[in-house]
């Protein structure tokens, strides 16, 4: 129930479907045999009062785990219980994808309880296939497949990034802007906090993968190899992303730096062309008695005709200097 914190509440029937329970039986069900699986709000303050109270059996500390405001993906082993907490996307809307959801797990082989702080799509995807009878069959499942559809999830948001990493290098090649040294920022960042989050939960996969937990079958460490190869994947493709963007950033600079250079080439060449003209001007303006030409009638255009010569005769010495 909302009052309670309590989103969903599901008993598996061993086959993919599930039935949903209410009110004091998934309580009940919890402490028996039948696998049950309660999914709660963990942003709920009913939420810890409800499992102090239906769910005595549960260490005080995994409690305190699951309802955490803050937590890094991790995994324990307790009696014949696993802790797990994952990381995904946030596809919630409005969200960006690397506001990051967590999913926290108390799984063993009867029951299942599970808590969000903000909704998961792969929770949702996980009831919808139960519902259709198509969900997982046990505990070991139920595990694979959340995990699974956490990470394949994140797939298209790196693809993403991966092409936008591709559209940022073409347009610095084409036409380098001061403006894109921001985007390239944007790349870096969104990277890196992709790969912190990464980081720690192939460390989780790999301790599952290699748990002793007995209801975790082969089949289910091979589905959770593949999650884990999957991060693997991604953090490599992180990794050459930050790599791409930084040799990018070089780039960027190295080709803002030559156009400058280039710009203060062209002003220092003009510099130097009229460095000798202003000398002339400058010699032939003083205002003193004496200056040859000054009574003559074709003296300006004299001048003119000299400072024609002294251009055309830098020019020449310029090209052959080869500097320009």
């Amino acid at each position: 129930m909302a009052d309670d914190g309590i989103l969903h509440m599901l008993v598996l029937d061993g086959h993919g479907g599930a039935r949903s329970a209410e009110g004091s039986e998934i309580a009940a069900l919890l402490k028996g045999r039948d696998l049950a699986w309660v999914h709660l709000d963990a942003k709920n303050p009913n939420s810890r009062a409800w499992l102090n109270a239906e769910i005595k059996y549960l260490d005080a500390l995994i409690v305190d785990a699951l309802l955490a405001e803050e937590t890094r993906p991790r995994m324990f082993e307790h009696e014949d219980g696993i802790m797990v907490i994952l990381r995904g996307m946030n596809f919630n809307k409005d969200a960006d994808p690397e506001d990051m959801v967590s999913l926290r797990l108390w799984i063993d082989p009867h029951r299942i309880i599970s808590m969000q702080r903000r909704p998961i799509a792969a929770v949702e995807e996980i009831v919808r296939l139960l519902l259709c009878g198509k969900g997982p069959k046990s505990a070991g499942d139920f595990l694979s497949l959340g995990a699974h559809l956490m990470f394949e999830r994140m797939e298209p948001v790196l693809a993403s990034l991966d092409e936008r990493t591709d559209t940022l290098e073409q347009e610095i090649m084409d036409s380098p802007e001061v403006e894109e040294r921001q985007a390239i920022i944007e790349l870096r960042k969104e990277a890196i906090i992709y790969k912190r989050y990464l980081l720690p939960q192939r460390e989780v996969l790999s301790n599952l993968r290699l748990s002793s937990i007995p209801w975790l079958k082969p089949i289910h460490k091979r589905q959770i190899q593949e999650s884990l190869d999957r991060v693997v994947r991604y953090i490599e493709d992180l990794d050459a992303i930050r790599e791409r963007t930084q040799v990018i950033k070089d780039e960027l600079v190295n080709m803002l730096s030559d156009r400058m250079n280039q710009n203060m080439y062209v002003l220092s060449v003009i510099a130097a062309i009229f460095l000798p003209l202003h000398f002339m001007t400058g010699l032939l303006g003083m205002n003193v008695a004496g200056i040859p030409g000054a009574e003559h009638p074709y003296a300006f255009w004299l001048f003119l005709l000299i400072v024609g010569v002294v251009v055309a005769l830098q020019v020449f010495i310029f090209k052959k200097m080869k500097w320009f």
